[in-house]
């Protein structure tokens, strides 16, 4: 979209803000980057979108008419069969998702020790190194499984790594700059999937439905929360399944970026 005199707010940023009900008109929005964003209830009309990407959970995403969501769903199940096992509704099903999640990650974890362990640290296109996306996964099995399902009100490893944009929580980590090795991240990112792995091998049908006992101090999730135990798993097993799908985006990219530097 092009236009004549529009005011010049290039590289300008937009954090922690709330734009609730604004209008954008003659806006060139070309070359946005737009992280851990709200887009509920939004209309648009009139625009231009090529060479546009978007990653994220998404419902009731309506084209020209047509609601995309199911056709998106339907297309990444085709594309990975194994990611209908990923939305049990049985303690089984939830039994199989964890053993086939163990068996992928073994995988994209061979592939990551072929490379330089200095390319585990780096990123590409600004999301999360190799590494720090096992942090994270360390993190989200700590907080809803260790902290939410099994009642600890602390399960952190003081290398367990939050999402950016979570504010300060007491006595939540949040050590940006650590740079571990691969093993040592590994250590961390085993110790939090057996947490995972001890509820799931005990589960049963009738507990799913059932409601995790009230959060005890701060943290997250919030003090006093409480939440059915199906939703806490599908939680780490949603996040399981999509930062590995991340994971290997990028090792594909570092992979080229060693290739072009021989």
């Amino acid at each position: 979209m092009s236009g004549g005199d529009l005011t010049d707010m290039r590289g300008a940023r937009f954090e922690d803000a709330d734009l609730h009900g604004a209008v954008f008109t003659m806006a060139d929005l070309t070359g946005s980057r737009f992280r851990a964003v709200g887009f509920h209830g939004v209309v648009m009309r009139g625009v231009e979108i090529s060479d546009t990407t978007i990653d994220g959970d998404i419902e009731g995403l309506v084209i020209n008419g047509v609601d995309v969501g199911p056709l998106v769903e339907a297309e990444l199940d085709r594309r990975n069969p194994d990611r209908v096992l990923f939305r049990p509704t049985t303690a089984d099903g939830y039994r199989q998702a964890w053993d086939v999640n163990e068996r992928l990650w073994a995988t994209t974890v061979d592939r990551a020790r072929r490379l330089p362990p200095e390319r585990l640290h780096e990123s590409v296109d600004e999301e999360w190194s190799f590494i720090e996306t096992l942090r994270h996964l360390a993190f989200a099995s700590e907080s809803w499984v260790g902290r939410t399902i099994l009642g600890d009100p602390t399960p952190w490893h003081p290398l367990s790594l939050p999402w950016d944009e979570m504010r300060p929580r007491e006595g939540v980590p949040r050590d940006r700059d650590a740079r571990p090795s691969l093993d040592e991240a590994l250590a961390l990112r085993l110790e939090a999937m057996a947490l995972v792995r001890q509820v799931v091998d005990a589960l049963t049908d009738d507990q799913l439905d059932t409601r995790t006992e009230p959060l005890v101090g701060p943290g997250w999730p919030d003090e006093g929360e409480t939440f059915p135990v199906s939703l806490c798993l599908r939680i780490v097993l949603n996040e399981e399944w999509c930062h590995r799908t991340y994971a290997e985006r990028d090792l594909a990219q570092l992979e080229a970026r060693g290739s072009r530097t021989r």
